[in-house]
């Protein structure tokens, strides 16, 4: 059974990894593996080095500290409670940046101007409260 802390840092692994718009392949030539082991890290089912995890973080342009960005300090209780004082922080928004929508919509976001970005946002907040 992976270690929740683990899972966690394999899943900011893979939103940062499909946020730049790379694929398993790609990262994995860029740290020396095999992208079999970048499945592995994303899933928690492997855990990550120290070495490794700082090579990847210079791969993917982020610091360490990125990869444990969530947690309040603790570790989560399960995997399904993982919020509030026990666990990460925002459990619902991690699990969106697993949605490849989500993040081919913030990688295109970002790719906006000031003003269209801005524009976009008014429209999206507007329509959701319809």
């Amino acid at each position: 059974m992976p270690h929740p802390v683990d899972i966690h840092v394999g899943r900011r692994l893979r939103a940062r990894r499909r946020l730049l718009g790379l694929t398993q392949e790609t990262l994995a030539k860029a740290v020396d593996i095999r992208f079999q082991q970048i499945q592995k890290y994303e899933s928690g089912a492997n855990r990550i080095s120290a070495s490794r995890l700082w090579s990847l973080a210079k791969a993917v342009d982020v610091p360490v500290s990125y990869f444990f960005d969530g947690m309040n300090g603790h570790e989560p209780v399960s995997e399904y409670e993982v919020h509030g004082e026990y666990g990460f922080a925002e459990a619902p928004a991690a699990e969106l940046l697993d949605d490849k929508e989500t993040i081919d919509l913030v990688r295109y976001y970002y790719q906006l101007n000031k003003e269209p970005r801005r524009r976009l946002l008014d429209l999206a907040k507007a329509m959701s409260s319809e």
